[in-house]
């Protein structure tokens, strides 16, 4: 396996991929030690602005990086060992995808040659994660390593966001070279259209008993207080949905519960009683909808208007009457903007739901 020469410029694939998460503004990494990837964690000792949180188990390292990508909207990254350690930190990889957290989870792999032979602790991390992240690689190459770790952080962020996971043979690591380094990532959302903001004016317009539910990831505290002035604006009541209870203040007038476990009777009849539904981030998975009975696929009783950041999304269960793709601070903007509905219809239902 080739090492750097003096006075070149070539690194080690461990370097390199360190490199790669400091370029792109990774300041906290956790991880269990494993000897998969301990070219990592060399060139990790050699880089102070990366903070390194040694946990006890990989379920640990992973719900924090979860918790780091729910609460910062920026992917939190775990490193674990191949095979149990990737085993470990597999209920993690599935949080982020349900609730829509940024994540990077870095697995250290057999060695390329010892590939599909079921080596030591050998895991194929396509078959493993496939359905709980949004994109699962293998760097093959340390020369890849630029983009691949690019690719992760742009899929982690775009859309939808959620988990990605990147393989790392242990001889990958080691083995040295000359690569570029990428630029720093963006964030890529989508905004509604002018056409967009016209159907939801509309729909409010012709409503009686409108309901707004909030949920999902990609919120920011901007965003929260920009779609709480929206509601408030207009006399809207808003519930949250499951794991995702703080969107909106539970002390400000529009807030009417949560629909979560056990869901308060009362909200749930108003959800069925609503003529209208503005879903703002939310799936309206099993839990939000009660088993998909407040809402019922494909075609809801309440007419719907659903606000989601990835195409894929809009339309998969619910057929909405208004399907919007946004970034939820992109709507959430837009909504605060808009000029409120004069003497809305609603009030009197809007204060009964508070209360």
């Amino acid at each position: 396996m080739a090492t750097p020469r003096p006075g070149s410029n070539q690194r080690t694939g461990g370097r390199i991929l360190i490199d790669q998460l400091a370029l792109h503004r990774v300041r906290t990494v956790f991880c269990v030690p494993g000897e998969s990837y301990l070219s990592a964690l060399d060139a990790l000792y050699d880089v102070p602005d990366i903070r390194v949180i040694t946990c006890r188990h990989e379920a640990g390292a992973g719900f924090m990086a979860e918790a780091w990508g729910k609460l910062t909207g920026t992917p939190g990254v775990a490193l674990v060992t191949r095979g149990p350690g990737a085993c470990n930190a597999a209920i993690a990889v599935h949080t982020a995808f349900q609730d829509s957290s940024p994540m990077l989870l870095l697995v250290g792999q057999v060695e390329r040659r010892a590939r599909g032979r079921e080596a030591f602790q050998e895991v194929d991390l396509g078959a493993l994660f496939g359905w709980t992240a949004k994109w699962v690689g293998e760097a093959g190459d340390p020369a890849r390593l630029p983009e691949l770790v690019s690719r992760a952080f742009y899929t982690a962020c775009a859309g939808r966001p959620g988990p990605v996971v990147l393989g790392l043979p242990e001889d990958m690591l080691v083995e040295a070279c000359a690569a570029a380094d990428a630029d720093p990532y963006r964030v890529v959302r989508p905004h509604p259209g002018a056409a967009d903001v016209a159907a939801l004016r509309a729909a409010l317009e012709q409503a009686s008993r409108p309901l707004v539910i909030v949920g999902g990831g990609g919120w920011s505290a901007e965003a929260a207080a920009d779609i709480t002035a929206f509601a408030e604006a207009n006399a809207l009541p808003v519930a949250c949905s499951f794991r995702t209870q703080d969107i909106v203040d539970n002390t400000r007038s529009v807030y009417c519960g949560d629909l979560a476990y056990a869901v308060d009777p009362a909200l749930g009849r108003r959800v069925r009683e609503a003529d209208l539904l503005i879903v703002i981030g939310a799936r309206l998975g099993e839990v939000t909808t009660q088993g998909y009975t407040l809402v019922e696929p494909p075609r809801s009783r309440q007419r719907l208007v659903h606000v989601y950041a990835d195409t894929v999304e809009l339309g998969r269960v619910f057929q909405p009457d208004v399907a919007i793709c946004s970034g939820m601070a992109e709507f959430a903007a837009v909504a605060r903007a808009l000029a409120p509905v004069a003497a809305p219809r609603w009030q009197a239902w809007a204060a009964a739901a508070r209360a």
